[in-house]
């Protein structure tokens, strides 16, 4: 059995956090798992902090912060490039 891909959305409710909830979902396959978090909640800004997470949105894969959100923004090809929307063993 093969675990999936565990995709965390740092989200503050806001219109450009809405497109990368878009987005993430409409790449998204079989093999993720989507949560989507809200800043605005105390234990989640914590837990952003303690990720690395500057600013939102962000999105975690596997309990790391994805490259694109490290930078300039969220793109689909980086997301893509760390295995989000493909089906396969996620979690070695």
């Amino acid at each position: 059995m093969t675990s999936k891909r565990q995709i965390e959305i740092f989200s503050a409710g806001c219109p450009t956090c809405q497109d990368t909830i878009d987005l993430v979902n409409n790449i998204a396959c079989s093999s993720c798992e989507i949560t989507i978090l809200d800043m605005n909640n105390d234990k989640t800004a914590k837990r952003a902090k303690l990720l690395g997470i500057k600013a939102v949105p962000a999105v975690v894969i596997n309990g790391k912060l994805a490259d694109c959100c490290a930078g300039s923004g969220i793109d689909e090809a980086s997301l893509r490039s760390q295995g989000v929307g493909e089906a396969r063993a996620c979690c070695s």
